[in-house]
């Protein structure tokens, strides 16, 4: 949804008459002239050309980047101490500076607009006075407090602070204690693990089980041998699937969350405020309360439940649905698998329930097929996910990778084929999971930066066949997980929309998300949308209505939420550095510009490690590093370089 700012913006770079400004325009106009910075002759101003008005976003290492508001130029760079005290989501007036290693950056003149009413900082003292310094960026930050009381407080307290008028609003911890990180990541982007207390009440009156005689009107599914394939850690169970080999015929069945969740009802404002479930490695902050996430809305083994499910049949040879069903229905899963049992099944080195058993070797063999046709239009990249184990006190223990098995791969293309035919019933309206194509400019980035690498890839006719020839050559020359990387960073990011754009990543032409109402809200929504489609309900129309401000509004919950997991991540890794100053780590340059950025392969695999003194470095240089520094504030660690090992493909 497009700001009064931002339609502002769109008018004053160019020369725009003042009386054709609107009431609340001529607003932000007065304060422009009053900081200098516009161009003024006989009623017609413009903004002199070396300032921008944009939006401020904080990297994960603090330094700051200006998404500017005119679509004709590129977003800047802000130095830390350029900041001037701005934070994620002010909207600011900057000033174009020297160009940073063939980058634009901007030095912040002026705040217009604050986005969050609070900071979080920690007190220091400095020069007997105690202040408080941003946690990401440690700029100062007054504080309506006297210094007595100030003084009272442990060495490096972590406050929520009223933005406009410096009051303390809460009291988090201290900065040594590593169980206050969580609460920072979450204050961060104003998270809370709490529910409203109403929201928690109505979540309980539902109960802890379910009577099928109050569900006649629904198709009872309770003697198919359901079974749920999750995490070992899972505790709310979205998906359930049941394979006919005989009809050909795939169940997926989804927890029927809508049931419970009603429009406007105080669960449903709360679900809409998170937006998604967040998962730390100890702990799930759900989207919904536990006792719908974890109970009754819940796939159990051996609970009956209430589901949403497609019906699906597939033709033998071409693999296509031939007929997709969908209906409300009630299950009762008869087993619970983890993925690591599914794999060893599918090995042939374990046995489960047989009636689950026996369709599974089928249903897999299936689900390779349609894996394999897929690519042919889709990409595959690979996507080791690094699994944090925490000990009683949050501090790390150990980092591990979490490969995709033949498990995780079944369940992906039983959850595809869901969300594509649900897709296809919301074909004149709804909210979809879009992925738009690079556009030609990035993929010219992409091409060069790929060549400084030694890659030049085949021509080729399709994006696709371009994007799969560099692939190959990453592959042959031992650099596919490096260059999948280099890949994913030059496309758009995958978005919810009220307007089908198709899915690039996955090369579908319509797709959406059905399959996790517990943890996404998105997929709440299009269960309402689906069910007045079927039941040709009225409230259709009302759905659709506000589909384009819901896509937006979780769009943005969703950049936040991945947020609050990797500042919690990037703070336990930077507690570890700490205790291990001096530790020598081997790792992969991933980032070249400025002070080159060092991804560790080891003990803390994924940390980043910014390296000082030594700009020379390339991307994919493989390298030793030492541990000099580490900033638990702003969960930051340098190192300097101690070794290159081999320079990439070059070697």
């Amino acid at each position: 949804m497009i700001t009064p700012y931002e339609e502002f913006a769109s008018k004053i770079t160019k020369d725009v008459l003042e009386d054709e400004l609107l009431e609340e325009e001529k607003k932000i106009l007065e304060e422009l002239k009053s900081i200098k910075v516009l161009r003024e002759k006989k009623g017609i101003v413009s903004l002199l050309p070396e300032y921008v008005i944009g939006r401020v976003d904080i990297g994960r290492d603090g330094t700051g980047y200006l998404d500017i508001f005119d679509s004709s130029k590129r977003d800047l760079i802000v130095e830390r101490r350029d900041l001037k005290g701005s934070i994620k989501g002010d909207i600011v007036v900057a000033k174009s500076t020297k160009r940073r290693r063939g980058r634009e950056s901007a030095k912040i003149i002026h705040l217009l607009k604050r986005e969050k009413s609070f900071t979080i900082c920690f007190t220091e003292k400095i020069k007997r006075e105690i202040v408080g310094l941003d946690i990401k960026t440690k700029a100062a930050i007054e504080l309506k407090s006297s210094q007595k009381s100030l003084k009272n407080l442990p060495p490096k307290t972590i406050l929520k602070v009223d933005s406009s008028s410096g009051e303390i609003l809460e009291v988090l911890g201290v900065l040594d204690d590593a169980l206050v990180d969580e609460k920072i990541s979450l204050a961060l982007f104003n998270k809370t693990e709490e529910f409203d207390k109403g929201a928690e009440e109505q979540a309980l009156t539902y109960g802890d089980f379910v009577d099928k005689e109050m569900y006649s009107n629904r198709i009872d599914l309770t003697s198919l041998p359901f079974c749920t394939i999750d995490p070992v850690t899972a505790k709310d169970h979205d998906d359930a699937i049941y394979f006919d080999t005989k009809n050909h015929t795939l169940y997926v069945a989804i927890a029927d969350v809508s049931e419970y969740v009603t429009p406007n009802s105080l669960l449903d404002k709360e679900a809409r405020k998170r937006g998604f479930s967040i998962y730390l490695p100890h702990k799930s902050i759900p989207m919904l309360p536990r006792a719908l996430s974890e109970n009754i809305c819940s796939l159990k083994e051996g609970e009956v439940r209430l589901a949403f499910v497609f019906k699906i049949k597939l033709h033998k040879r071409t693999l296509k649905p031939t007929s997709e069903e969908l209906f409300e229905a009630i299950i009762t899963p008869k087993r619970g698998y983890s993925y690591e049992r599914i794999d060893r099944f599918l090995d042939g080195e374990e046995d489960i329930e047989h009636s689950i058993g026996e369709f599974l070797h089928p249903l897999f063999s299936l689900t390779s097929k349609l894996r394999k046709k897929r690519l042919e239009s889709g990409y595959d990249f690979f996507s080791d996910d690094q699994v944090m184990l925490l000990d009683k006190n949050q501090e790390l223990i150990e980092v591990k990778r979490e490969k995709e098995t033949p498990s995780h791969s079944l369940i992906e293309e039983c959850m595809l084929l869901a969300n594509t035919s649900s897709a296809k019933m919301i074909k004149d309206g709804g909210i979809f999971r879009i992925h738009q194509e690079p556009d030609d400019k990035k993929i010219t980035i992409l091409l060069d930066d790929l060549a400084l690498i030694g890659i030049y890839p085949k021509k080729s006719k399709s994006l696709h066949g371009l994007i799969q020839a560099i692939q190959k050559e990453a592959e042959n020359l031992g650099i596919r997980e490096d260059v999948d990387r280099m890949i994913i960073r030059s496309q758009n990011q995958a978005l919810y929309s009220a307007q089908n754009c198709g899915h690039f990543g996955l090369g579908f032409e319509a797709y959406t998300h059905f399959t996790s109402p517990i943890r996404r809200y998105s997929d709440l929504i299009l269960h309402r949308l689906l069910k007045s489609i079927i039941k040709d309900s009225r409230e259709r129309d009302f759905i659709l209505k506000q589909i384009e401000s819901v896509a937006s509004e979780i769009s943005t919950l969703e950049r936040e939420v991945a947020k609050v997991e990797w500042d919690f991540k990037d703070r336990k890794y930077a507690r570890w550095a700490e205790k291990n100053i001096g530790a020598v780590l081997k790792g992969v340059v991933v980032d070249s510009k400025s002070m080159p950025l060092v991804k560790i392969a080891e003990k803390i695999d994924g940390a980043r490690v910014f390296i000082r003194g030594h700009n020379e470095l390339e991307r994919l240089h493989r390298v030793r590093v030492k541990i000099v520094d580490s900033d638990i504030a702003t969960a930051r660690i340098e190192g300097v370089l101690v070794e290159v090992l081999d320079h990439g493909i070059y070697s």
